[in-house]
């Protein structure tokens, strides 16, 4: 099996250019945006590409759980009177309920242990999914701010979301958000505040959720870029004519929900609300919400999952996917790829005015001329600039090197949006399951018998939690 690379310092948003994961099997989940407080006073920061076995260190996760100081270990010392003083909420998809984490709750409880409090949303269950993201967002958000005045002993809060629930999930965080509030600069963060700072990005530097510092943004199989465009709602099979007659129509099986999935919700003259989420804006804070915590995980089914696309739940371009490992991680069944992708500077997204135009024509009249145009710029027009290129741009730009530019292309303004921020981008491969058509609900184990091909992913979600719990209790202890 394969092992997960202390840190990718790769280009972000870059396709792949080797697999080769060397080093030891003792850190199988160092690849956080935080890095080892020792190894960066013994011999700097090192951010490992994963080529050179020599460069990998002991997580700093890893080390602080076998720390013991005193005789007490690091739990016990952020937590004397072992209440829960961390609030971990798990958010469940479209047309689902509290039982879908039934497996994945036990799991993390037994896992993480005392210091956390596991709370199931149960706000949005069955058909409140369909009233809209942001209907859904504030439910979740009023909900999550009940069980923080109910528990007086917490101080930090995670997320972690499947599916639907990672976009209600930042929603909610942008209503609980409190800017500079505490100070992100902390041993426990330094990868990530050394890189982010570095870029320039300005989403990354402090504040709250809900009064409690924000450690860890976990999201399974979410459609950030929305379901609309090539292979995104991959049960569609990718049939053009399909992909781009689906978005009038998803509003009757799924009311506002259809329409802000496949960007066509609101006023004509305004950005749609997933486009509006990749930025600050008049509606909230929703980037610097997400930038607010320690780390954000995005985990990607590469393939075989029938509801979300790979590029829109990895925030990645078409160009970017590549050819994904075929090997597990060590102890991570299915886990196939560990990716931390730094901040890209940028102006953030737009909303061109020929965006405009097209949007509102296809509102008021939903006719397959005006959803094709729409259609196509939200996937991307792309052009060859060579004269009289009339056959598939793609293919002829490819064979002879010319490389294509976009015309206009929302989904791609989106992730400049989202990519002003660092992402660790896990990648998920049910490839080799028994039933790998399972894979969107396998990734979070919906159901223990019939999905159980995800226990992999849960343990390595538990981990990674872990890891920055006892990173976060040592940098306060020092």
């Amino acid at each position: 099996m394969a092992t997960a690379p202390f840190i990718h310092a790769r280009c972000a948003y870059s396709p792949r250019i080797s697999n080769l994961k060397p080093g030891s099997q003792q850190a199988p989940l160092a690849s956080s945006s935080h890095a080892s407080s020792s190894s960066a006073s013994n011999s700097g920061l090192t951010l490992s590409s994963g080529t050179n076995s020599g460069q990998r260190h002991q997580g700093l996760g890893a080390q602080a759980m076998s720390t013991v100081t005193h005789g007490k270990s690091i739990a016990s010392i952020g937590n004397v009177k072992n209440d829960p003083d961390h609030l971990l909420v798990l958010v469940h998809g479209i047309l689902a309920s509290t039982g879908d984490w039934t497996y994945a709750e036990a799991e993390l409880k037994k896992r993480l242990g005392k210091n956390f409090l596991i709370y199931v949303s149960s706000s949005n269950t069955y058909t409140k999914t369909f009233t809209g993201i942001d209907g859904a967002g504030k439910r979740l958000a009023d909900e999550v701010l009940q069980v923080v005045k109910k528990t007086k002993s917490l101080k930090r809060i995670s997320f972690l979301s499947h599916s639907l629930g990672g976009l209600f999930a930042r929603y909610a965080i942008a209503i609980l958000y409190s800017p500079d509030t505490y100070s992100r600069d902390q041993p426990g963060d330094l990868a990530n505040s050394m890189t982010e700072n570095s870029q320039g990005a300005s989403f990354s530097r402090g504040g709250m959720i809900a009064g409690l510092e924000p450690i860890n943004f976990i999201t399974l199989a979410t459609p950030h870029l929305g379901v609309r465009g090539k292979k995104q709602l991959p049960f569609l099979l990718g049939v053009p004519i399909l992909e781009k007659l689906a978005a009038p129509i998803a509003p009757f099986f799924v009311g506002k929900t259809g329409s802000q999935l496949f960007l066509t919700d609101g006023k004509p003259d305004k950005p749609p609300l997933l486009l509006r989420m990749a930025s600050d804006c008049e509606d909230g804070k929703f980037l610097s919400a997400v930038g607010a915590f320690r780390c954000r995980t995005i985990y990607a089914n590469v393939s075989y999952d029938h509801m979300v696309g790979w590029r829109t739940s990895s925030i990645r371009r078409e160009t970017e996917l590549g050819k994904p490992p075929r090997q597990s991680l060590d102890g991570y069944k299915h886990v196939v790829d560990v990716e931390y992708c730094p901040p890209v500077p940028s102006d953030g997204p737009q909303f061109p005015p020929k965006a405009v135009k097209a949007k509102e024509a296809a509102q008021n009249a939903p006719n397959t001329q005006n959803t094709v145009e729409y259609h196509e710029i939200v996937e991307g027009v792309y052009y060859c600039p060579m004269p009289r290129v009339t056959e598939d741009v793609s293919i002829i730009c490819s064979v002879i090197d010319v490389p294509l530019k976009p015309l206009i292309f929302l989904t791609d303004e989106i992730i400049r949006g989202l990519q002003r921020l660092g992402w660790k981008k896990v990648d998920v491969s049910f490839h080799s399951a028994f039933w790998p058509f399972f894979a969107h609900n396998n990734i979070h184990v919906k159901n223990e018998w019939l999905h159980n091909a995800g226990v992999g992913v849960i343990a390595h979600v538990a981990d990674s939690l872990r890891q920055q719990e006892a990173s976060s209790i040592l940098s306060a202890s020092l």
